[in-house]
């Protein structure tokens, strides 16, 4: 893993403009395990609403993406991005799982489950590298996604999290 540990630290000042606004989302960076563990289970329950919208508000107007093969730069093309996959992914339900943090920055491990319009069911298996402005907003997200066709019969993810499996991990099969 990169060494992370100028992010505890001042960030990096052409990076920091992004969230000219103080609109602070907590957890703020740096993270503890808690914190992290906090952050991540916002994200999944955020993503987990399907809307675009409430989604993009996690991250600076100035955030980068780079998901699968496609680069996404703003709000604005995170917002139309998102809208593009819940229309392709029907009833995706996603899990995530802290992995590893240290200061600003967290990376996480990933299943969701979705349907297409055919009615094929996929299992898609990711990691994610985040980082965080000083107001708790992403400004960095890569993902790494694959998808492993399934059976209807073997789902294992249905729905939101229940309050109840927060913070419990999954298995990788």
């Amino acid at each position: 893993m990169q060494d992370c540990t100028w992010a505890q630290g001042t960030l990096p000042s052409n990076r920091s403009e992004g969230s000219h606004m103080s609109e602070d989302k907590p957890p703020l960076p740096p993270f503890t395990r808690e914190t992290a563990a906090q952050k991540v289970q916002a994200a999944e329950d955020a993503w987990n609403t399907r809307d675009p919208h409430r989604v993009a508000q996690a991250y600076t107007v100035d955030s980068v993406w780079r998901n699968r093969d496609l680069f996404v730069n703003g709000r604005e093309e995170i917002i139309a991005f998102l809208t593009r996959k819940w229309e392709r992914e029907l009833d995706y339900a996603l899990r995530k799982s802290l992995w590893c943090f240290e200061g600003s920055r967290i990376a996480v491990r990933f299943q969701y489950e979705s349907h297409d319009r055919d009615g094929r069911w996929w299992r898609s298996y990711g990691n994610e590298l985040w980082e965080f402005d000083e107001h708790g907003l992403m400004r960095r997200r890569e993902a790494s996604i694959n998808d492993v066709p399934i059976d209807e019969g073997d789902r294992r993810i249905f729905g939101p999290r229940p309050a109840t499996e927060h913070g419990s991990d999954f298995p990788l099969r």
